[in-house]
């Protein structure tokens, strides 16, 4: 009974280092949220007890940090892709994020700063709008970026009078 006492805890130690081991590697590859490791130990076959192990030790040593993923995933959508922060929120969500996490990142963005990124994508991406159609696929556009329905209406509205009003003075 020792001896395979002794046995099993060898393993189980074995499994440990191997899950730490996997762990940092992934880590080292990109950041990750927990689920993500988790979902990546799972997938070498990594035991569970390991995989909680693993997970507690890059915790403790800063390489595993929900809230700091959530803070720069939603800073490079922004500034990068210009998502819109029902967008982001949905990805964060996704991606194993808690609830309240996903809240704080997305929350430090004003309805103004929004609307004005919002209008940075229309200028980009439809730079005039002639006619119902092209509003349409406009608002469309900011709506599946992931800006709030009523958002991407006023950014269109906009958009429109901004680009309008330089027609006319042209």
């Amino acid at each position: 009974m020792d001896d395979q006492t002794a046995d099993s805890d060898h393993r189980a130690a074995r499994e440990r280092e191997r899950a730490i081991q996997l762990g940092y590697r992934a880590v080292g590859h990109r950041e990750r949220t927990v689920a993500e490791l988790r979902t990546f130990l799972e997938r070498k076959r990594v035991e569970p007890e390991a995989i909680d192990q693993a997970v507690a030790e890059l915790r403790q040593s800063g390489f595993l940090d929900d809230a700091r993923y959530a803070q720069r995933f939603a800073e490079d959508k922004r500034e990068l892709d210009r998502w819109g922060s029902e967008r982001i929120a949905r990805e964060l969500h996704r991606r194993g994020i808690a609830p309240d996490l996903i809240e704080a990142a997305v929350a430090d963005r004003s309805r103004e700063a929004e609307l004005q990124t919002a209008l940075l994508v229309l200028e980009q991406r439809a730079p005039s709008l002639h006619d119902d159609r092209e509003r349409d696929r406009a608002w469309r556009l900011l709506v599946r970026r992931g800006y709030e329905p009523e958002l991407a209406y006023e950014a269109v509205r906009r958009h429109e009078r901004g680009s309008g009003g330089e027609r006319r003075a042209a």
